[in-house]
C-alpha cells in the first residue's frame, strides 16, 4: 500500500525558496506583478510565494484566489516582504527601502536603470543581485521574458481607446440617412511595439491612419497594417540595437518638426510612442503644433513615463491647450490591468525560471548565458551593465 511516510534514509526534499512581492503603493497603478495562475506555476517549481494583502484587487484578483493558488497573503508591513529570497517589485525601490531588504536577497522588477541612479548605487553597495526587466535582450529567444514589449503592446491599444473616448467625433466612416460621417484621422508617431498596436487598433475602429517613424524599416510594417506611412526627409537615419530609433541631431529634429506640423494640423487624434533606450523620450510635438490642431482634437502621449514626446504634456495630467486635449498617461497598461498583469506575470515567471536557481533562490552563477548576463544589473557589489555604470558614475541618472 502507498503511505505518506518518508522512506528511511531518503534525502528530504529541499525547503521551498521564498519569492516575495512588494506592495504596490502608487495609487495610479492597477497592475500586479503576478496573477494567481503565476503563483501556482512558481509554487510547482519549488518557490514559496508571499504577497501583501490587496495586491491584485485593482486588477480583479482577490486575496482568496492567491491563497487558493498557494500564496501566503500577509499584511503590507510584514517583515517577510523584505526577504530573504527574491524580492519582486513593480517599481524601483528607494535607497531607504533597499536598506530594509534582508542580506542575501535578490531584487527583480522594473528598476528604471537609467533614471534611478541612487537606488542602483545602493543595490550595488548592499551587494544585492538585481535583475532589471528593462534589460531583457530584444532577441527571439528572450521574447517570452520581454516585459517592456508586452506592456507596450497594451499601452498602444489603451492609448487609442483613451483618445477615442475624449474625441467628440466617431472614428469610422458612417453612412446615414442624414449624410455621411467622414472617418477620423489618426496620426501615430513612433512605430515600435506600442505604435504598431495603436495603428492596428485605430484601423480596426475604422479610422484613417497615418504613421511616422524615423526608421526606414518601419514603412513596410506600417503599410502591412493598412495604414499610410508619412515620408519625412531627414537624411540618414537608422535603428539602434534592440529595435529602438537612433537619436536625431538638432538639425534633423528641426526638419522633422517643420514637416510634422502639417500632419498634426490635419489630424483629429495623435498618439505618440517614440522612445530611445536609455535616454529621455524626444520632444516631437511642439506647442506650435498643438496650437495648429483643430479644437476638440486629442493627443495621447504614450511616452510620458520616459519624459514624453509632447512639449505641453505633464506626466500624469490631462490638459486642454487651446481647445486640444493633451493626455500624458504614464500608466496606460493599467487601463487594462487584468490582462496587463497576466502577460507581465508570464514574462516574470519565464525570467525567474531562466535566470534563478530554484535550489538556492539566487541568480544562476557559472552557467549564465546572454539573457542572464544581460538582465543582471548589480551583483557582488558592482554595477555590471556598462551603460548604467557609466551613467551612475557620471551622475547623469
Amino acid at each position: 500500500s502507498v503511505t505518506d511516510e518518508a522512506t528511511p534514509g531518503a534525502t528530504p526534499p529541499p525547503s521551498p525558496k521564498p519569492l516575495v512581492v512588494r506592495p504596490v503603493t502608487d495609487r495610479e497603478e492597477r497592475r500586479a506583478p503576478l496573477a494567481p495562475e503565476h503563483v501556482k506555476k512558481l509554487g510547482s517549481d519549488g518557490w514559496k510565494i508571499v504577497i501583501p494583502a490587496g495586491l491584485g484587487e485593482r486588477a480583479t484578483f482577490t486575496d482568496d484566489a492567491y491563497r487558493e493558488a498557494g500564496a501566503a497573503v500577509v499584511d503590507a508591513s510584514d517583515d517577510r516582504l523584505r526577504g530573504p529570497g527574491v524580492v519582486l517589485t513593480l517599481f524601483p525601490p528607494t535607497p531607504e527601502e533597499i536598506d530594509g531588504f534582508a542580506d542575501g536577497s535578490s531584487v527583480l522588477g522594473f528598476l528604471d536603470p537609467f533614471g534611478s541612479g541612487s537606488s542602483i548605487r545602493r543595490l550595488a553597495e548592499r551587494g544585492l543581485d538585481a535583475v532589471s526587466l528593462e534589460l531583457v535582450p530584444r532577441t527571439t529567444i528572450a521574447q517570452s521574458m520581454d516585459a517592456l514589449s508586452s506592456q507596450a503592446n497594451l499601452a498602444g491599444y489603451a492609448a487609442v481607446l483613451l483618445a477615442s473616448s475624449r474625441l467628440t467625433k466617431a472614428l469610422p466612416m458612417m453612412s446615414t440617412a442624414a449624410g455621411t460621417i467622414r472617418p477620423a484621422k489618426v496620426l501615430v508617431v513612433g512605430t515600435g511595439v506600442a505604435g504598431l498596436q495603436a495603428i492596428a487598433t485605430a484601423q480596426r475602429l475604422g479610422a484613417r491612419v497615418t504613421a511616422y517613424d524615423v526608421r526606414p524599416v518601419a514603412k513596410e510594417q506600417v503599410e502591412s497594417l493598412g495604414a499610410r506611412f508619412a515620408k519625412i526627409d531627414l537624411g540618414e537615419t537608422g535603428e539602434a540595437k534592440g529595435g529602438y530609433a537612433k537619436a536625431l541631431t538638432d538639425d534633423q529634429l528641426t526638419r522633422q518638426r517643420e514637416q510634422l506640423a502639417k500632419l498634426c494640423a490635419e489630424s483629429d487624434i495623435i498618439i505618440t510612442t517614440a522612445q530611445i533606450f536609455g535616454r529621455r523620450a524626444p520632444v516631437i510635438v511642439t506647442d506650435d503644433m498643438v496650437r495648429g490642431m483643430a479644437p476638440g482634437s486629442v493627443i495621447v502621449d504614450a511616452a510620458a513615463a520616459t519624459g514624453g514626446n509632447v512639449q505641453g504634456g505633464v506626466a500624469g495630467e490631462e490638459r486642454v491647450i487651446d481647445g486640444v486635449t493633451v493626455i500624458a498617461d504614464a500608466h496606460l497598461p493599467s487601463r487594462v490591468a487584468s490582462d496587463a498583469t497576466r502577460v507581465l506575470g508570464a514574462n516574470i515567471v519565464n525570467l525567474v525560471t531562466h535566470a534563478f536557481d530554484p535550489r538556492t533562490g539566487r541568480v544562476r552563477g557559472g552557467d549564465r548565458d546572454e539573457i542572464t548576463s544581460g538582465v543582471l544589473l548589480t551583483s557582488g557589489g558592482e554595477i555590471l551593465d556598462e551603460r548604467v555604470r557609466t551613467a551612475v558614475n557620471e551622475g547623469s541618472v
